[in-house]
């Protein structure tokens, strides 16, 4: 499906509201607007399998030109609106984007941004700014009727980057009509119980893969999304009132920021709407879940999967209160654990997570990496480590990037930060290895506090001990440091490399 299907039965429907202002844009004003997008980018020359760059907030024309490029045969690498002009100018360089459009809401780096990019055209949304062209300017011209060449474009995302630079992933385009069947858009429907139409909150940025990929499935379904431009717990509870939101895709910090709201806060707003709450991008601490399925119901859905598209894993509420702490069974390949050897281990043994059967692992100019990335049975990792029980259900343990090895004893940081996150002071928790003269590494956990007036020997001393009172002296840290924000990506992921350099003397966050 299309939206632009839903331009002729239910052209009034809004495709999107904006949470903040409530600017809404219909399912005929989408149409036009994309297919006005899309006469433009032909204007400049850009044919089937070039590449354009969204660098944005999440603007109102965020989807009007992500639906232009894919109805043109284009490719749209949306960047994160976090990176400095020289990460953007690695993405846009690599991707060979011929277009970069920005809005003025990622801030003064666009200033920066022309210098980085020589031959790029740029183009701004909203009040554009030498050397951007208006986009709207330069769009309104053109006509709202298809081009005469429509043809199915993708996004090609980059994969965050957490543990180094981003690698591109990028479909093959199949030259075929711009409305085919996808995996996802079925999938909501099918598995996650999505109602139809869809009325659809989504909290987080839309230039990361699974707000992207949902929110287009959406529209590929005709539903409503009700974009936030930036995510509060309390204004969440407040939108899903207002719109009587029936669905949504959430990630752990979303809940665990939900469930640190005031008990009055979180009753005041009637949530019983909701019918369908999907969870990916990081491990859920089996606390934070249950006190969410007590709270919204058994409609909480779990998947694991990476914007590399090699598998996918997915288990229901039910499910999971029989398999708590389980990320789900393999839905699209076959989960395998393998030892260093590549081999697969028996069940409840500890190992690299792997995909067998699954598509193809590509990244765009790193063949490197697919190398790094595949065994010697064609088996792809996202570099995850883990553990299968006897039915096939998958729990995960940490990034093999992210363990800390402490005097010989190998240490993930995911189950100390599981701890620290449950403590009522703590907001956010990022547990690294740092450098030790006897241990080769020590434990270091950085705490964001609730209240930062609390940062401080008391609470480090209160910490420790609530540490060791859940887990071996081993795993608790020697070290426990506070930061008023810790650098996580909006959509859930920590750039934990950031924290870890500090340490190691490398450049990267200040610690206190």
């Amino acid at each position: 499906m299309h939206p632009t299907r839903f331009a002729k039965t239910h052209p009034d429907r809004a495709a999107y509201i904006m949470a903040g202002t409530g600017e809404t844009v219909t399912y005929r004003e989408l149409d036009e607007r994309s297919n006005q997008g899309a006469h433009f980018f032909r204007s400049l020359g850009l044919k089937a399998g070039d590449v354009i760059a969204l660098f944005m907030d999440n603007s109102p024309r965020y989807f009007e030109i992500a639906w232009a490029a894919q109805r043109s045969g284009l490719y749209y690498t949306c960047i994160s609106s976090k990176l400095t002009a020289g990460e953007v100018e690695y993405i846009v360089g690599d991707c060979g984007a011929q277009v970069l459009i920005t809005s003025a809401g990622v801030g003064s780096v666009i200033d920066d941004l022309p210098a980085h990019l020589p031959g790029v055209k740029l183009y701004m949304v909203g009040d554009a700014r030498a050397p951007y062209a208006s986009f709207e300017a330069a769009r309104a011209g053109f006509p709202t009727t298809p081009i005469a060449d429509e043809t199915a474009g993708s996004d090609m995302l980059y994969s965050s980057g957490t543990t180094g630079r981003p690698k591109g992933v990028k479909p093959v385009l199949t030259g075929g009509p711009i409305d085919p069947e996808t995996p996802l858009a079925n999938m909501s429907t099918q598995v996650f119980g999505f109602p139809n139409p869809s009325i659809y909150i989504s909290p987080a940025p839309l230039y990361h893969a699974a707000p992207l990929r949902w929110t287009m499935g959406v529209h590929r379904n005709g539903g409503t999304v009700v974009v936030m431009e930036k995510f509060d717990p309390e204004q969440m509870l407040a939108n899903i009132e207002t719109y009587r939101v029936n669905c949504g895709q959430f990630v752990p910090t979303h809940f665990v920021r939900l469930l640190k709201l005031p008990q009055a806060v979180r009753d005041k707003y009637d949530v019983s709407s909701l019918k369908s709450a999907v969870h990916a991008a990081a491990p859920c601490p089996v606390p934070v879940k249950e006190q969410m399925i007590a709270w919204w119901g058994p409609i909480i859905h779990e998947y694991y999967a990476g914007t590399e598209g090699n598998g996918f894993c997915y288990i229901s509420a039910a499910e999971w209160l029989t398999h708590k702490g389980s990320v789900g069974r393999g839905l699209t390949a076959e989960v395998k654990i393998c030892g260093e050897d590549g081999e697969a281990l028996p069940p409840r043994t500890e190992g690299g997570v792997y995909f067998s059967g699954g598509p193809p692992l590509s990244y765009h100019n790193a063949p490197e990496k697919v190398a790094e990335s595949t065994n010697q049975h064609g088996w792809t990792t996202l570099g995850d480590v883990g553990w299968l029980d006897e039915e096939g259900y998958l729990y995960l343990t940490d990034r093999k990037s992210f363990m800390i090895i402490s005097g010989g004893v190998n240490i993930y940081p995911q189950e100390l930060e599981n701890v620290l996150i449950g403590h009522p002071k703590v907001a956010d928790a990022a547990v690294v290895g740092g450098p030790h003269e006897e241990m080769g590494e020590q434990v270091i956990a950085v705490i964001q506090p609730l209240d930062w007036a609390d940062a401080g020997d008391a609470l480090r001393d209160e910490l420790m001990a609530y540490s060791r009172q859940h887990l071996s002296h081993v795993k608790s840290p020697r070290v426990i440091d506070f930061m008023a924000e810790l650098p996580r990506h909006p959509t859930g992921k920590l750039y934990k490399r950031l924290i870890r350099d500090a340490y190691w003397g490398k450049e990267g966050s200040k610690i206190v």
